[in-house]
């Protein structure tokens, strides 16, 4: 889990051009000749020890190490081991990882460990306080998420033996986060529009907003501002007297319940 190991004097450089100079961590990395999931990782680390720019003139390069690599925690007795949230953090970054996942790998390593609701519940408490955001309250029957899951689920022939990849479609109610989820052969167009007609059967109804990420079956053009559902798409919304509002590009959080749903497995 953890990234490559950097001196002191470049971390004091990483904190120094993200918060004085302003550069992103892509112009940090080239800069420094690392990987931007080293700056990434020392930048979230700095952020929960709580440290910024300027550093304190009396802090030493140990001081310094031991704020950003704190000691594991010894449990108290009677207490659960705690988890490294920050490498949890970075690990459910990459595709295919979820937190269930991560879960069942620290329970393997701590039998005595946290079980699966409050490792959940947990890590939920600590991500709320990397960066404050704004909460969104939802109206029942006022939007519906629907996203494509990262990652595929694996389909056996019982004739053949031959596997099939299927996507996983889901569609997840604001208010009430209640979910739909169905396999589908392809993320194409014709799965994409018959995927919502499932949904909408599902739950009885449709919600007044579809908000769908900016994949290429149901968006024609993705922009910042205006996102353009093709023809097709928009027929289907039309028809079941519904709107289209894209997410915007890089704004997981404008879908964040299906974003949701995908990554906790």
């Amino acid at each position: 889990m953890p990234a490559e190991r950097m001196p002191m004097r470049k971390i004091r450089d990483v904190l120094r051009m993200r918060h004085a100079n302003g550069l992103s961590q892509r112009a940090i990395a080239q800069s420094l000749g690392v990987s931007k999931g080293s700056v990434d990782n020392y930048l979230r680390r700095a952020q929960v020890a709580g440290l910024g720019w300027p550093l304190p003139e009396e802090l030493s390069d140990q001081a310094l190490y031991d704020k950003l690599f704190p000691p594991a925690r010894v449990p108290e007795a009677g207490r659960r081991p705690e988890p490294d949230w920050a490498a949890v953090y970075q690990e459910l970054r990459k595709p295919g990882v979820t937190l269930r996942l991560l879960w069942e790998e620290y329970r393997a390593n701590h039998p005595d460990g946290y079980g699966q609701s409050r490792f959940y519940a947990l890590y939920r408490a600590w991500a709320g306080r990397l960066a404050p955001r704004m909460r969104q309250t939802h109206l029942a029957g006022e939007r519906m998420f629907v996203d494509f899951a990262g990652q595929t689920v694996p389909v056996v022939n019982p004739h053949t033996g031959e596997i099939h990849q299927a996507q996983v479609f889901v569609a997840v109610l604001g208010a009430s986060s209640y979910t739909y989820a169905q396999a589908t052969w392809t993320q194409q167009l014709p799965d994409w529009c018959a995927a919502h007609v499932r949904a909408f059967a599902f739950f009885g109804g449709v919600a007044n907003l579809l908000v769908s990420d900016n994949l290429k079956a149901g968006i024609a053009k993705a922009c910042f501002y205006e996102a353009r559902p093709n023809s097709t798409y928009a027929e289907l919304a039309n028809h079941y007297g519904t709107v289209i509002q894209p997410a915007r590009p890089r704004r997981p959080r404008d879908k964040a319940k299906a974003s949701y749903c995908t990554s906790f497995g």
